[in-house]
């Protein structure tokens, strides 16, 4: 369908070879929607991995009642993205949202977090970190649990502190668990945050948070153009298959197996 165009309702189509893909690289809003998943894709990989990396560390402690913490961490995962979405956007409401509350309270100042920029665009990265951290965290738990205490004590009779055993033990074997994590989130951010911002900002204010993703919805069940949407998503995929095959390349170097 990407090499035709094609009448709102699929009842006739003409060949029009790369026409459809020529366009869209002269469409403005095609052009910021991808630069806004670039920014996107990163911001919420890195800040997920992140964050989930330490709190696995704090939960793989062995202290009375850590099962409750870790089983209430992973219950945002079980959340469909449409129902995270709502409920963000009900903590970011400006009328009636906790997080306004508290940003009136502390710092005098009531965000309009939905509908100006930069910060729907912070909101909907917000409402996906915090989906996929229970996610992330199962897997660094496991890989950490899996790591043999012995290291740690070798590394601890030749003098290293806590820093030298995180950058030196803990981060080289969790490698492969990070590797397949990047792969995941970049997967996820790209496909499944489409329901947040759907639900959040129907990708504005002025196209600020449309992704690659929402943007095919968009052409496709917005403005009918079947022949464009079809054109996004080749290139969407295009685009993932080259950055997952240079990961896989040039990333997996870095991949230590034990």
């Amino acid at each position: 369908m990407s090499l035709y165009k094609v009448s709102p309702f699929g009842t006739s189509s003409r060949f029009v070879g790369l026409e459809n893909f020529l366009q869209l690289f002269q469409s403005g809003r095609f052009i910021q929607s991808v630069y806004t998943t670039l920014i996107f894709v990163v911001v919420t990989v890195v800040v997920g991995l992140v964050i989930s990396l330490l709190l696995a560390i704090l939960l793989n402690d062995k202290i009375p009642g850590i099962g409750i913490f870790r089983t209430l961490l992973f219950s945002p995962y079980a959340v469909s993205p449409a129902v995270a979405g709502v409920l963000w956007a009900f903590l970011l409401s400006p009328v009636s949202g906790y997080v306004s509350y508290l940003f009136l309270i502390i710092f005098k100042i009531q965000p309009q977090w939905l509908t100006t920029y930069p910060l729907a665009l912070i909101a909907v990265m917000i409402a996906t970190v915090w989906q996929n951290i229970g996610f992330n965290v199962i897997f660094f738990l496991a890989g950490l649990q899996s790591i043999p205490q012995s290291y740690y004590e070798a590394a601890t009779i030749d003098g290293a502190n806590s820093v030298n055993k995180f950058f030196k033990i803990t981060i080289p074997l969790l490698s492969p668990i990070t590797f397949f994590l990047i792969i995941m989130n970049i997967s996820s951010s790209v496909f499944y945050s489409f329901a947040a911002i759907d639900v959040m900002t129907e990708g504005g204010p002025s196209n600020t948070t449309t992704t690659m993703m929402y943007e095919v919805y968009r052409e496709g069940f917005f403005y009918f153009n079947n022949g464009a949407a079809s054109s996004e998503s080749v290139i969407l995929i295009l685009i993932m298959a080259f950055f997952t095959y240079l990961y896989f390349k040039f990333g997996q170097k870095a991949v230590h197996y034990q």
